[in-house]
């Protein structure tokens, strides 16, 4: 069932911070200390859940919380402590490249025997494992590109004219049929997954809520306008073979036309983007500010380093033959509504 307006209903707190902030979204108790954030693990459950809060208002919002809570001083306050652990934690964990072009180099490198996660799933996954790796992902992928339209209005002549024509064709080139994120909700319905805005954040791991929260912790900051492009260019270059191993998963597993599909616009469309990302996106921002080449740096290498993570935990799980997810699946199938 669809919440109304499209907002979805608060996930389940996963410890102090995020029942702290869930309780004040819902006027029922009082923010968590600075004390608190500074304790707390800085890539665990509770941290990221409560920046995912904070985050959504920016989106969605939740069932039965004021749309005035997006800027809530007070609860601003309080995320700028959550992505100030957030963001120290990334620039000193995830940093690899000091250039634009060697960190562009790596990305276009493909392994010859690869051991990720699109090469399990393409080789050896069942239903069951496309069933959770969607459920986790649609946390994105139901607002895909959303996060990076923030920095439409930072850039400017080619960066800006590449960008938007990019977030063009992720929002559907005009035809709202097209749009990824439907797309994504019609592999939901193969899977026999809820399509429902945020259904699967109580079931999403830690590591899942940090490639979110990474998308919009630089989106919503125009001094990080630079790892956003960066993010971006790093999404964009490796999803297109990534995407043919995931279509060639969904086709040998008979996960329905609509699950091989996604995929296979990805193949299609994420080679051409990768060109316009290159070469009109990056140099035409690094042309007109040439001093945020170590933050494009910067949001490829932190755009890795948390994909990595999360695939690390998905491959550990289902190697282990356990869930990846924090919550049970239901089993019934899901319709569009």
């Amino acid at each position: 069932m669809e919440h109304d307006r499209g907002e979805p209903g608060l996930p389940a707190p996963r410890g102090p911070l995020s029942r702290g902030v869930e309780a004040y979204l819902r006027d029922a108790g009082r923010l968590p200390r600075l004390e608190d954030v500074a304790r707390a693990q800085v890539y665990g459950e509770d941290l990221q859940l409560a920046l995912y809060l904070c985050y959504e208002l920016h989106y969605r919002g939740f069932a039965g919380v004021s749309p005035d809570r997006e800027w809530d001083p007070v609860l601003l306050r309080i995320r700028a402590a959550l992505e100030h652990r957030f963001l120290s934690a990334l620039r000193s964990d995830a940093r690899v490249h000091d250039g634009v072009d060697e960190a562009l180099a790596d990305l276009l490198v493909e392994p010859v025997d690869g051991t990720g996660v699109s090469h399990f799933l393409r080789d050896e996954g069942e239903l069951w494992h496309l069933r959770e790796y969607a459920a986790q992902r649609s946390l994105y992928h139901l607002k895909e590109a959303d996060p990076h339209a923030w920095v439409l209005p930072r850039l400017w002549g080619r960066a800006k004219a590449g960008m938007a024509a990019v977030e063009f064709d992720e929002w559907g080139g005009g035809r709202a049929d097209r749009v990824h994120a439907r797309l994504f909700a019609d592999l939901m319905t193969d899977l026999g997954l809820d399509t429902t805005y945020g259904r699967y954040v109580d079931a999403a791991s830690a590591e899942a809520l940090v490639t979110v929260n990474l998308m919009s912790l630089f989106g919503l900051h125009r001094a990080l306008r630079g790892a956003l492009v960066g993010h971006f260019a790093a999404v964009e270059i490796t999803s297109s073979p990534g995407s043919r191993r995931l279509a060639e998963a969904m086709r040998r597993t008979g996960a329905g036309r609509a699950a091989e599909h996604f995929y296979d616009e990805h193949v299609e469309a994420d080679a051409v983007h990768e060109q316009v990302v290159r070469h009109e996106v990056i140099d035409g921002l690094l042309e007109a500010e040439p001093h945020l080449a170590p933050d494009v740096a910067f949001g490829i290498d932190a755009t890795g380093f948390v994909e990595d993570r999360f695939g690390a935990r998905l491959l550990a799980d289902w190697r282990a033959s356990r869930s990846s997810l924090c919550a049970p699946l239901a089993r019934e199938r899901a319709h569009i509504s």
